[in-house]
């Protein structure tokens, strides 16, 4: 597989012309996202202005909830075009270049059947989004991946509607090359490092939404995940010291909240980015290298699983 720093040489030596282009048509979209926006502004301050005068705060309400999501659609159908060209003439393309046998449909995403058997997220959701789906294989190993947006809906005593967000970010499913029949969920360990140890593990044991609580050898390991198995052993079969380690490197890694799951012979992982990875940036520069290494390394994060966690060693090849 690719280094991130071919993928950086490819990004800037074969893109460059293109994302010259690019850019010149991203500085268009925002100066003209700006100066509709200021004059957008101006209506809705002027308009909500009127309305908190002559009619009732319930009114008000309801009209700036319809101008964020009116900003919202008005923003997307803006940015409509570039955003499909960007991903045509570089998201394409770096893919491409990690693998040739990679297939990428921009729009599509897991499907939510897969986002909840990797029992992740213990709320299921009522609405899943997402892009930048990607399938192939790495070294022989199948690997699928792509931005998730998943919500739970709420409603209120007067029946309004609320949505809470359960997770956004990217979401990989790769096979494991282990026989195992449990299920093995590794979580952000958030309880110990908020209430200290004794507290934290004691949230961590009575857990009721989970299976029993596993106890790792590794400190470093227990300090930054919290493990829960239908099978104590199982799951020591699966993470072994070797795994641990390749886990807390991957983790340091990406920087982010990292939830991983070991379940029907694939390992399913959910980094949580907060944020959709792969659209153009409008309001910064394509040229700029913090941008392009964004790009780069989300994808090499998550097509290099396979190599970063081993999955593809013969030693561990199932029979």
């Amino acid at each position: 597989m690719k280094s991130i720093s071919q993928l950086t040489d490819f990004y800037y030596n074969k893109l460059y012309p293109k994302l010259k282009l690019l850019e010149e048509e991203r500085k268009r979209i925002k100066k003209r996202i700006i100066n509709i926006g200021i004059i957008y502004l101006f209506f809705v301050a002027l308009i909500s202005f009127v309305l908190y005068k002559n009619f009732s705060l319930d009114i008000l309400a309801f009209f700036l909830i319809f101008a964020l999501a009116a900003t919202k659609w008005f923003y997307t159908y803006l940015i409509k075009d570039y955003s499909i060209d960007f991903k045509d003439q570089i998201i394409a393309p770096l893919i491409a270049q990690i693998d040739t046998t990679l297939d990428y449909a921009p729009t599509q995403h897991i499907s939510s059947a897969i986002f909840n058997h990797s029992r992740l997220f213990k709320t299921k959701p009522d609405r899943i989004r997402g892009n930048d789906y990607v399938k192939g294989k790495i070294d022989g190993i199948p690997i699928e991946f792509s931005d998730i947006y998943a919500e739970k809906k709420h409603k209120d005593s007067k029946g309004r509607e609320s949505w809470e967000k359960i997770f956004l970010g990217l979401f990989i499913v790769s096979e494991f090359p282990k026989n195992f029949h449990g299920q093995t969920v590794v979580l952000p360990d958030s309880a110990q490092k908020i209430f200290g140890d004794f507290v934290g593990e004691w949230l961590q044991k009575n857990n009721s939404l989970r299976n029993e609580l596993v106890k790792m050898d590794n400190t470093a390991f227990e300090k930054e995940f919290v493990v829960y198995s239908t099978d104590q052993i199982e799951a020591r079969y699966i993470l072994t010291p070797s795994m641990m380690e390749k886990l807390l490197i991957y983790k340091k890694k990406i920087q982010h909240p990292l939830y991983i799951s070991f379940i029907g012979g694939k390992i399913y992982l959910a980094i949580e980015y907060n944020s959709d990875m792969f659209e153009a940036s409008v309001f910064h520069s394509l040229l700029e290298y913090k941008i392009a290494m964004q790009y780069i390394q989300t994808l090499h994060f998550a097509v290099g699983i396979v190599e970063e966690l081993k999955l593809n060693q013969k030693l561990w090849s199932k029979v």
